[in-house]
């Protein structure tokens, strides 16, 4: 059955309406007013916001009555439209894309960062992303590409297996379920996912290439087992990373955290630094996130220092303490160490009198986070060691400390402190009354502010030694780096050094619910050694009790039958490992299995990965900037390395979607006496915050009031939606209320995609009332019984000049604004064009249906539901996207002084073809120019094309008027000199 049959027997059929109702649809009565040209230019949402509400606030300050609320829903009937173009495509596959494409069609991979389906479903800021996505690939397949738009879930992680522990059910039911109603949510808003490619990181067909990339790393060395520092929290009985510990307490939960030396795997992610770095250069990326990953990676050039210990004699003992520095210029500036807490050497360092400051010193700052020791805000701690050492530069004994703003994982956990020109050691030696002393001037002989320390290069000064032989006074700071390097080489205290931030990536959970590691144990020799690949998967064994043991051990070893088993190439018993990978495991490397998800044999089939690779557009947040796109990038590079892979680099162009804040709130600050406080007052600070209904708001000027006293101005804020607040906004309430059309339409006609902005309400009622307009302009007005015509108003007609021009331009403006990711700027291109259309007098189909194709991508139901009543029996799915004609880009009218009498009264836009008689009736009815015409009889035209139109007006009376030269004139005498 096509599609036309389908449909039959779901609209109601009426007879085609006669013209004099497509007249009365073009009536007087629907058309807009005429805006000024400027305005027009500037066309926006505006003029479909004008709901009737009050001024105050900018939002809707009253329940609809009823009847108001009918004539909405009756705006055009998405609540039919949409659920049955979603059956179709779902029944018809719509969007799937071959296993064997033509490959030589142009292809276009665009993919949305793996989301994980929590329990709370969605809220309106996820759909962002996803609907800009959306429309890219809906575009680029009327463009002729083959098109891979995939879906998939990241469905491993604490939160599920937290809530598991709370709730008693099992992670695996509690993710199926999440996944169902994310996958229902999606498909509400129309997305053209390719569902036959659906994955999830907890299907055993997908971790088992997980596994079998970990088993590759293992085998290049990539892959260890550590003692390292990490963050334990017994609540969670898991390791967290960095980021997961805000306050020395679990972000999930808020637990306390503890650092302690755990046996980890870990993987080299620091071997592939320098690549990591340079490969930067070459990405399509925003570039605050290349930014950033540049800093996390942190490669720094600079010298290792040796410096000896000392006894409490001031003799040299046989311990050193090398410490990593970028500015080896400043050596004399030294004055004291720092070591990081863990430091190995401490304990063979502190004093007698000071061993137990040291260890309730290491005590506390055992319980933060590396995040939390470094923020640059936090106020700088530390505790004297009791030792000494010997700069080597000047021979002078420093003090040694003991503080967490040096961390054990990064250099050698030892810092030479130089107060005058660092920051954080110029604040650790004003608390602890530590010598300050100048090495470095911008000129070289400016002396130092002890209030300020100076961190630029600069010229070099009190940094000379005969006894060391060390002078570099007066050189340069990078001239004197280098010389100090020489010498330290040369006297054998240190060494050139390349040093990274970057640490190798802690890749071990002590959870259930992940994926399971494929190595086993000898119990005779705690020998570790991977399973053969044959053996993958390796599935998690069913366990009824998956909560923390509370002993570090992890959930999985609870499962002792399938923990204790045997090697099978020796017999000997084994041990299985009972950690799990991370949550970034199955997110690292997803995008290459939706090339092939099928495939048994390998990770992905050769031929697939080199036409598909790589990802063209990667959408998502910017919170995934550092983390999962390095991680990503290190598995894609390892994959290169081994053959995998064809490309160097996973994501071509990566764009960050801004975040969609909640509604903005206006709260009123109060005073002690209960009293309101203008916010822009010096006592509003610190006073008490009320939030204000928007009904009692309104605007003035740049801020906002109270409306019953204006002089009590307003904290307008949006924050981001949170249950906290209970600002979140249910996509679901959306697509019911206005359909989801609507609220992919307006998503991306908040602002710029990239951008955050404010939820507003008002706003997607301006967008539902333009596709109502766009319904009514095609379709019709509904009839007495509240249904449609079967079919459109559109006529087989030749469109005019102005309309193709019209339409042309429109297709110009779309295609451009698609293309560079302008999605709000493309729907403003298609509002001017459906204002305009109101002005015709006739429909041509020719005109309208490009149109249709242009709006698709957008809001594709509509779309699909105005193409089929236009006659056409297939999806628009795959129809050649509308190309814009130079001939009718061309500017077809021009602005035509209008001359009464001689003198310019005014302007008219007319076409460039433009008759006089056309001209004069259009300046005759012009609102300016009509009061000088009205009841006045014209004694001549004279009319230059493109240029002007004078009138001469028959005069009133025959008065003579005294001209400057004293000479008097009647008005003939007057316009015939002229």
């Amino acid at each position: 059955m096509n599609l036309q049959s389908q449909f039959h027997l779901q609209i109601q059929a009426f007879p085609q309406p006669p013209l004099r109702r497509r007249a009365f649809l073009f009536s007087s009565q629907r058309r807009p007013p005429r805006r000024p040209a400027a305005a027009r230019a500037s066309f926006g949402l505006r003029i479909y916001c004008s709901l009737s509400r009050s001024s105050g606030g900018g939002g809707v300050s009253e329940e609809l009555s009823e009847a108001q609320e009918q004539e909405k829903r009756r705006a055009y009937p998405f609540p039919e439209i949409e659920p049955r173009w979603q059956r179709y495509w779902d029944e018809n596959r719509t969007f799937r894309t071959p296993d064997d494409v033509d490959t030589s069609k142009p292809k276009f991979y665009v993919l949305d960062m793996f989301p994980y389906p929590s329990g709370a479903g969605l809220h309106v800021g996820h759909p962002l992303g996803y609907t800009a996505t959306d429309i890219l690939a809906r575009f680029k397949r009327m463009k002729g590409f083959n098109v891979l738009h995939p879906m998939g879930w990241d469905a491993f992680g604490l939160p599920a297996e937290q809530y598991a522990i709370e709730t008693g059910t099992h992670p695996k039911i509690t993710t199926l379920r999440n996944i169902d109603r994310f996958r229902s949510q999606l498909k509400s808003l129309g997305f053209s996912y390719d569902w036959d490619r659906e994955l999830s990181t907890t299907e055993p067909e997908y971790y088992k290439w997980t596994q079998w990339i970990f088993l590759q790393l293992l085998k290049r060395g990539l892959a260890y087992q550590a003692e390292v520092p990490v963050n334990w929290c017994p609540a969670l009985g898991t390791v967290l990373a960095n980021e997961e510990v805000v306050d020395g307490v679990s972000e999930r939960g808020g637990h306390p955290v503890i650092r302690k030396p755990m046996r980890q795997w870990m993987l080299r992610i620091t071997a592939y630094a320098d690549r990591l770095l340079d490969d930067l250069d070459d990405l399509d990326w925003p570039e605050s996130i290349k930014e950033m990953q540049r800093n996390w990676i942190g490669r720094s050039e600079g010298a290792e220092v040796d410096f000896c210990v000392l006894d409490t004699d001031g003799q040299e003992r046989d311990i050193k303490i090398t410490v990593y520095t970028t500015r080896p210029d400043t050596i004399f500036g030294a004055t004291y160490l720092v070591l990081a807490p863990e430091h190995l050497l401490l304990s063979s360092i502190v004093s007698k009198d000071q061993s137990k400051h040291v260890a309730e010193y290491r005590e506390i700052a055992s319980r933060k986070s590396d995040l939390e020791r470094t923020e640059l805000q936090k106020e700088k701690t530390g505790v004297f060691s009791g030792g000494y050492a010997r700069n080597p530069a000047n021979g002078e004994a420093i003090p040694i400390w003991v503080a967490d703003y040096v961390l054990g994982s990064y250099g050698t956990g030892a810092i030479m402190a130089v107060p005058a020109h660092d920051m954080r050691d110029h604040e650790f030696a004003l608390r602890y009354d530590i010598p300050i002393r100048w090495v470095v001037t911008p000129d070289g002989v400016s002396s130092g502010d002890s209030e300020r320390p100076y961190s630029s290069e600069g010229i070099s000064v009190n940094s000379s030694n005969p006894r060391s032989g060390l002078d570099i006074n007066g050189l340069p700071s990078k001239e004197a780096a280098c010389k100090v390097i020489e010498w330290v080489e040369k006297t054998g205290n240190g060494n050139k050094k390349v040093n990274y931030k970057l640490r190798d990536w802690l890749f071990a959970r002590q959870r259930y619910w992940g994926e399971p590691i494929p190595v086993v144990f000898f119990k005779d020799t705690s020998e570790g050694v991977p399973l053969s690949e044959s053996e993958l998967p390796l599935t998690l064994p069913e366990l009824d009790d998956f909560t923390p043991t509370g002993t570090g051990e992890p959930p999985l070893s609870k499962a002792v039958s399938w923990v204790e088993t045997r090697d099978p190439l020796s017999g000997k018993p084994v041990r299985r490992e009972t950690n799990t990978m991370p949550q970034w495991a199955g997110s690292c490397w997803y995008y290459l299995r939706f090339m092939d998800p099928k495939n048994s044999e390998a990770l992905v089939d050769k031929k697939k990965e080199m036409y598909w690779s790589p990802v063209d557009v990667y959408v998502g947040g910017a919170e995934h900037a550092v983390l999962h796109l390095l991680y990503s990038r290190f598995w894609h590079k390892v994959l290169y390395d081994i053959g995998v892979v064809s490309t160097k680099e996973p994501f071509k162009c990566v764009i960050n979607q801004g975040i969609i804040l909640g509604e903005v709130q206006y709260m009123a600050c109060r005073d002690s006496d209960g009293n309101f406080v203008s916010a822009d007052s010096v006592n509003a600070f610190g006073e008490h915050l009320e939030r204000i209904p928007e009904e009692k708001v309104m605007k003035s000027g740049d801020s906002f009031v109270l409306k019953d006293n204006p002089n009590i101005r307003l904290i307008a804020r949006a924050h981001k939606m949170s249950k906290s607040r209970g600002n979140v906004v249910n996509p679901d309430d959306v697509v019911f209320e206005y359909g989801a059309d609507s609220l992919r339409l307006y998503e991306m006609f908040m602002g710029p995609l990239r951008d955050s902005k404010a939820w507003n309400t008002g706003g997607i009622e301006g967008v539902y009332r333009f596709l109502g307009r766009v319904w009514r302009l095609v379709v019709g007005s509904p009839l007495p019984d509240g249904t449609y015509i079967d079919g459109t108003l559109a006529i087989d007609d030749k469109p005019s000049l102005e309309q193709l021009c019209c339409l042309h331009k429109c297709i110009e403006k779309v295609t451009e604004e698609i293309e560079g990711t302008r999605f709000n700027t493309g729907i403003s291109a298609m509002m001017e064009f459906v204002n305009a259309a109101y002005k015709w007098d006739k429909l041509p189909r020719s005109a309208i249906e490009p149109f249709v194709l242009l709006l698709s991508p957008y809001a594709p139901h509509m779309a699909e539901e105005l193409w089929f009543r236009l006659g056409h029996s297939n999806s628009l799915a795959y129809e050649p996207f509308p190309q814009a004609d130079p001939a009718y880009l061309k500017e077809s009218t021009v602005v035509l002084p209008v001359q009464i009498n001689g003198k310019t009264r005014g302007t008219i836009q007319v076409e460039e073809a433009c008759t006089e008689e056309d001209a004069f009736k259009l300046a005759s009815v012009d609102q300016k120019l009509s009061k000088y015409l009205d009841g006045r009889t014209v004694r001549k035209r004279i009319y230059v094309p493109r240029k002007i139109l004078n009138v001469i007006l028959e005069p009133q009376n025959s008065k003579r008027r005294k001209a400057k030269d004293g000479h008097a004139y009647c008005h003939e005498c007057v316009w015939n000199l002229l």
